[in-house]
Formats: structure tokens, C-alpha cells, sequence
């Protein structure tokens, strides 16, 4: 299947200083991936060699099979981009903000724009000015999904929105997926990442660390078993891959890496009265990540 993004040894430099470092991705249609990284990653950079608004230093980047710089007016008719930060026309009104919005672009479903409008509970008749940051950010998330466009492009799409607007947000890109949009998620939310994304990809100091499914991902990070005995909890500092080790009363904690069978032969044994494991969170292997790369360098 062709890639609706694709990206080659994309590098960006400034002067001396390399911001992105042969970066090679792909996004393909009805995907949703997620761009992981800190501030000063390459995150926006990345984005804004996509859309052809910064020329790489070298390597290539493709939407829709056509070069991001020669072919941008094409590409930019069936993509949608929403910023981390907005800058709209203050003297404009909410409503001429989404029609002028609109007529830029060339297409907006005007039925799922007034949908949109009720579902993220925006007054269109106020003012640019008089709105907060979540309400200005409501406008370019509404102009950009009703757009209906091949490929959203999304950089901290939720800054300012409460975790209720934010919940909207997330339903309309799964609706957006379930549509065959693809959608490419620029996000320090975790909550946002783990819940909408099929792949993840990790960025640190302009450089790919990590990319997979969350699945893939876990074994970067150790699982978490916690377990409560009648007795004293057994002793499982010796069995390998066991580490954090906590032991509090009846209370055994730890993490093991890898294959749990031994650990799980030797809790079973004593007889817990609870016992739980769990998966690592997208944050814990994020942590897990950052942590493993550092001491890499």
C-alpha cells in the first residue's frame, strides 16, 4: 500500500546545528500515528518540512506520492493542518473566521461544521478577540475536520481545551479514521496518544529513538506485579529480570522485564490472596525510552 506520508533520511539543519537527523517514516491511509518528543525534538520542524514550508538540508519528504516542496499547492487541497498555536483575525467574528477558513482551503462540510460547532460548545457569533485560547483553538480544530480532508495534521491539537472538549476532539478523529483519514498527531498528552494512535513514533534531539505499536513498545518498559499474602511476602530478589523489588508487610511489589513465568511460579507458591500485573502506560515507556537513550549517549 502506498504511504500517504513518507519521509527518507529527512535532515534539517540550521548553521552548525542539526535539528532533524535522517528521519524515515511512513503514514498510511485510515492510520493514525502519534509524533512523541519533548520540546526542541524536531517535532514542529518535521511538520513544517511535510506542509514545504522549510526546505530539508537533505533527504525527501512525499504526501500523497508528491514531493512536499514541488508539489505543496497540489498536496495542500486534500490536507488539513491545525497548529499548537493559532493566530487568527481578531476583528473577525467566530463564524467569518470558519467561512474564511473555509474558502482557504476550498471544501468544508458545512452540515458536520454546524455539528462540530455544537459538539465542542462554541458560540460563533463573539468576536476573535473576546475568546479564551481553548475557544480559539475550538475554531481550528472545527475549520480543520470539517474540511474532510485526506490527511489531518495535528501539532498539540488539545492546548487550551478542558479534558471535555478534549474528549470531543478525540471521538471526531476516531470518526475521522473510521472515514479512511489518516491522521498524523503531534502530542506531549499521553492520555491523547495512547487512546487514538495505532503507531507511535519517538523523537529525540531530531533523532528517530523508537517507533511501533504500542505493543511493540513495552518491552522497552518492565510489567508491574503486585501481590498480598497471608505471611511474610517470598523472597524474589534472586529471579532474573526482577528489579524495584518493594516488600511491605504482606505486600510484595516489583517489575520484571521479560518472561514472568519464574516470578509467577514462586508468588503462586506462597498462596497470594490478590495478585495483579499490569502493562506499562504509553508515559512509563516514554520515561523508559528517554532513560535508555540518555545513557546512551
Amino acid at each position: 500500500m502506498a504511504a500517504i506520508i513518507e519521509t527518507k533520511n529527512l535532515t534539517k539543519r540550521y548553521g552548525n546545528k542539526t535539528v532533524l537527523d535522517n528521519l524515515s517514516i511512513a503514514l498510511h491511509r485510515g492510520e493514525i500515528l502519534g509524533y512523541l518528543g519533548p520540546n526542541g525534538a524536531g517535532k514542529t520542524t518535521t511538520i513544517r518540512l511535510l506542509l514545504g514550508l522549510s526546505r530539508p538540508s537533505e533527504g525527501s519528504a512525499s504526501i500523497f506520492g508528491k514531493d512536499a516542496i514541488k508539489d505543496a499547492a497540489a498536496i495542500h487541497k486534500r490536507v488539513a493542518y491545525v497548529p499548537g498555536e493559532t493566530s487568527l483575525w481578531p476583528s473577525l467574528s467566530g463564524a467569518e473566521t470558519l467561512r474564511l477558513l473555509a474558502n482557504i482551503h476550498g471544501s468544508s462540510d458545512t452540515d458536520y461544521e454546524a455539528e462540530l460547532i455544537k459538539k465542542f460548545r462554541f458560540d460563533p457569533n463573539q468576536k476573535v478577540r473576546s475568546y479564551s485560547k481553548g475557544n480559539q483553538q475550538k475554531i481550528a480544530l472545527i475549520a480543520a475536520l470539517a474540511t474532510r480532508a485526506d490527511l489531518l495534521i495535528f501539532d498539540e491539537p488539545t492546548s487550551g481545551l478542558d479534558p471535555v472538549m478534549a474528549k470531543v476532539f478525540r471521538d471526531e478523529v476516531l470518526t475521522a479514521k473510521k472515514n479512511g483519514q489518516s491522521v498524523f498527531l503531534s502530542s506531549h498528552i499521553m492520555e491523547e496518544v495512547e487512546e487514538l494512535c495505532d503507531r507511535i513514533c519517538v523523537l529525540r534531539d531530531g533523532k528517530l529513538i523508537e517507533s511501533g505499536t504500542l505493543d511493540d513498545l513495552r518491552h522497552l518498559s518492565a510489567v508491574t506485579i503486585e501481590a498480598t499474602f497471608k505471611h511474610t511476602p517470598p523472597n524474589v530478589k534472586g529471579i532474573k529480570n526482577v528489579t524495584s523489588v518493594e516488600v511491605r508487610d504482606h505486600f510484595l511489589r516489583c517489575n520484571i522485564h521479560g518472561p514472568i513465568d519464574e516470578l509467577l511460579d514462586v508468588i503462586a507458591k506462597a498462596k497470594p490472596i490478590s495478585l495483579l500485573s499490569r502493562k506499562p502506560s504509553l508515559e512509563e515507556l516514554f520515561l523508559a525510552l528517554y532513560e535508555n537513550s540518555t545513557k546512551a549517549h
